[in-house]
């Protein structure tokens, strides 16, 4: 297992410390991995420094690195800083030697033309030197998904919605406006679009086809839409047409957001978005 990391600011790992936007951190990680990682707590933080890394840069031009994390900080406003530290024995390896291996590391597609942070279930001590890139290079011991962190149990479950809403609005929110939103599944279902969603291993499903689907309901529908002025309106118009969209539907209803679509309410994970 090992943490992939890619930036598109040239020279950007020959810094002292770098920051990942919070929302890029295991994109193009499965969902079995990324249930580990949801919280960054000690336990995760300490995980991760004792994964290898491969450091890249956007596109193919520039070479990769080999090391670890050296530090790990979530900041208050959510972003990552991390610092960086490299495998004096390993060399710059040319994007042209690790393209053979792009399959047996799970880089995929789409993934060197975009800054984020995954994190592979595959050995790449073990490829680099089987591939006679970094021979004689003593690697760590590996780290199996049993030996990473457990998935974090809810902080409350509510067996009627009764004890639901009870809970809910107990809460203090320290003067703040509170919208609501419930998911079946804690794990699988996060804070945002439909769009941003992704398949069982990391992959967007409907990402890189947002504009055609867009223009193709559009042109399939377009009497519904001859009304709508601004983009917004469109977008909001699709939601009704279940097409993927950057918007994301949230109440300030609480008990509206109990009304989950698999009738599963010992399972909902209620998360909330604040507004100052």
């Amino acid at each position: 297992m090992f943490n992939f990391l890619v930036t598109s600011i040239k020279g950007a790992w020959d810094r002292p410390g770098y920051e990942f936007d919070r929302g890029r951190f295991l994109e193009y990680t499965s969902d079995e991995i990324a249930a580990r990682f949801r919280e960054l707590k000690e336990p995760q933080i300490k995980a991760l420094t004792e994964l290898p890394c491969l450091f890249a840069y956007e596109g193919t031009d520039e070479p990769m690195r080999v090391g670890w994390l050296k530090r790990i900080k979530l900041r208050n406003d959510g972003r990552l800083f991390i610092e960086p530290e490299f495998d004096a024995r390993v060399p710059h390896i040319p994007f042209e030697q690790i393209k053979p291996l792009q399959v047996s590391l799970d880089i995929r597609d789409w993934e060197l033309s975009r800054t984020h942070w995954a994190i592979k279930d595959e050995d790449l001590f073990q490829m680099l030197t089987d591939s006679g890139i970094v021979p004689g290079v003593a690697a760590s011991p590996k780290i199996e998904k049993a030996d990473l962190p457990p998935v974090s149990a809810p902080e409350f479950h509510a067996n009627s919605v009764g004890a639901f809403i009870g809970n809910v609005l107990g809460l203090d929110h320290g003067g703040r406006e509170v919208f609501y939103r419930g998911h079946s599944n804690r794990t699988k279902y996060l804070l945002e679009p439909s769009i941003f969603r992704k398949d069982e291993r990391g992959n967007f499903i409907n990402r890189y086809a947002e504009d055609r689907m867009y223009r193709e309901l559009l042109v399939s529908n377009s009497v519904d839409f001859q009304g709508d002025i601004y983009t917004l309106d469109r977008l909001v118009r699709m939601q009704h047409y279940s097409l993927p969209t950057r918007l994301l539907d949230i109440t300030s209803n609480p008990e509206l957001s109990s009304r989950v679509v698999y009738g599963q309410l010992d399972s909902v994970r209620l998360q909330a978005a604040s507004f100052c």
